[in-house]
């Protein structure tokens, strides 16, 4: 990394974050790990770079305020596909049910569901 100029490495940062960008819209989440590893390893390179001017970084800091919100929103989406998971495998177990007087009954569901085959 020591022969990149610091414009290069800010240059390649950017690209990084588009291809991340379009991973995060594509619901690629695999494609993030191994861009997460460059871009610390470019971020690393930049802090130890101490020639930078505020300006040539703005632009990336957007895109990284962008990707960030992006990020939020799929890390979002999976709590919510795993709160849903958890609550229909609740479900299964049981049904919970309340009389008129307010007291909470449980009406436990069967075993396994089976297939029954007829010829």
């Amino acid at each position: 990394m020591t022969d990149r100029t610091p414009q290069d490495m800010i240059e390649q940062l950017d690209d990084l974050l588009d291809q991340e960008r379009i991973a995060l819209l594509a619901g690629d989440l695999h494609e993030l790990e191994p861009l997460l590893a460059q871009k610390e390893e470019i971020i690393t390179a930049l802090n130890l770079a101490g020639d930078l001017e505020r300006e040539t970084l703005e632009s990336v800091q957007s895109k990284v305020t962008r990707n960030q919100a992006l990020l939020d929103s799929a890390m979002e989406g999976i709590r919510a596909v795993a709160a849903r998971m958890a609550e229909l495998r609740r479900v299964r177990k049981g049904l919970d049910v309340y009389d008129q007087a307010g007291r909470k009954t449980r009406f436990a569901t069967r075993g396994a569901p089976t297939l029954e085959k007829r010829a």
